[in-house]
């Protein structure tokens, strides 16, 4: 069955789903996913969520959420000049999003960016933002492409406003 045959469903990373497997060309990110996530999970670090093949229970794809802050005055004049002058503003931040090998080029790194970015419009506690850090130039132009912009005076750390996201075409 091809990837394109394959319908997915995102949802927290449980004890059910088989993490062995997990390949996506980045070991650091294969092995958090089969080492380390399920203890950030029960120590309430961060939460994880994979997309996961209705089919065949693969995982596809996964990211993680946590909460961070910005410090207000790391933010774009035009964008801080709006808010309350707390020293720091609320946000979440993906830590980690990895595609498996074979499910690439089928979108699903915008549609994971697009649910954590809804899941964190959706929190029941103040989040003004997602940020992420880029880990190289490829992911940098990624997340530019969806409306990132890096921080003013940081070369890895992009920030994109929840309600510019869903103002965004297309929406999320």
């Amino acid at each position: 069955m091809g990837v394109a045959a394959d319908r997915l469903q995102i949802e927290p990373l449980s004890g059910d789903h088989d993490r062995s497997r997990f390949t996506s060309g980045s070991e650091p990110l294969d092995r958090y996913l089969r080492e380390r996530a399920s203890q950030d999970i029960k120590r309430r670090i961060s939460r994880c969520f994979v997309a996961v093949s209705c089919q065949t229970q693969e995982i596809a794809g996964f990211y993680t959420l946590a909460a961070t802050s910005v410090a207000l005055d790391a933010l774009a004049p035009d964008i801080a000049r709006k808010l309350p002058r707390y020293p720091v503003v609320p946000a979440a931040l993906i830590g980690r999003l990895a595609i498996a090998s074979r499910f690439r080029g089928a979108g699903l790194g915008a549609a994971l960016l697009a649910d954590a970015l809804l899941r964190s419009a959706r929190a029941e506690l103040g989040v003004f933002a997602m940020v992420v850090d880029a880990k190289d130039t490829a992911a940098q132009r990624f997340y530019e492409h969806h409306g990132f912009t890096l921080l003013p005076g940081d070369a890895a750390r992009l920030v994109l406003p929840i309600a510019t996201a869903l103002r965004l075409p297309g929406g999320l």
